[in-house]
């Protein structure tokens, strides 16, 4: 009998899976409100710093934080929020060429595109029902004007500079997101591991030909390119 599936393994939930997230991002439904930054933490789950703010209807929140906010600094969401740093409002209101992270895909969805550390997109330009932003892989993205977006780059860049130097320490990693590691090729594998895996003859391709019969096309079909992509 096989091994499990890696989704079968995520599926399952176990310790290798779950990572200690600090609280979740500024909840972008919130309607006009200020907080305090009460303190800046390490949260070994994300790849930047977590600022816990107050805020003024008395709960706890833990945000990701940007560049140069500090403790005692008060943070504004909600439409008539001013544009600086850590303050959070509708794209809309965002003028033209404002560093921006932490956007909503859909309005009131909390936020779920740039929040790496160092990362920013900007807005472009506002057009009649929709504005165009440019994300930090330089890719153009037509948002709802209602989507809401933080003011300023994530904090915590550079972070790529520093290599991991050991094994260990990637584990460790890799471990505290909750991500697989090591991930070891197919072809390394056992055949009854892996559809890629025996050392009598090399791994079985992903890729199909164009012209193969009907019952052979699955996988990637006619790819151009398959596997992880250098950098």
């Amino acid at each position: 009998m096989g091994s499990p599936l890696p989704q079968q393994r995520r599926g399952k939930g176990s310790s290798n899976y779950r990572s200690d997230r600090k609280g979740n991002d500024t909840d972008h439904r919130r309607n006009e409100m200020e907080g305090e930054v009460i303190d800046i933490v390490h949260d070994s789950s994300r790849s930047a710093p977590v600022a816990l703010v107050s805020f003024e209807d008395g709960e706890d929140k833990a945000i990701v934080a940007p560049e140069n906010l500090r403790v005692g600094q008060t943070i504004e969401l909600g439409r008539e929020a001013s544009i600086e740093q850590g303050n959070t409002l509708p794209i809309a209101e965002i003028p033209e060429g404002v560093p921006i992270y932490n956007i909503e895909i859909q309005p009131n969805d909390g936020g779920k595109m740039v929040k790496s550390s160092g990362t920013y997109a900007f807005v472009v330009t506002h057009e009649k029902d929709t504005t165009r932003i440019k994300l930090p892989s330089g890719e153009f993205k037509t948002m709802n004007k209602d989507c809401r977006a933080t003011i300023g780059k994530v904090a915590g860049g550079g972070r790529k500079d520093k290599p991991f130097v050991k094994a260990g320490n990637k584990s460790k990693a890799m471990h505290a997101k909750g991500l697989p590691y090591p991930k070891v090729s197919g072809v390394a594998m056992n055949a009854l591991d892996h559809p890629f895996g025996g050392s009598a003859k090399p791994g079985k391709a992903k890729t199909v030909s164009r012209h193969a019969s009907p019952g052979r096309k699955v996988g990637n079909i006619a790819a151009k390119r398959s596997g992880k992509k250098k950098e």
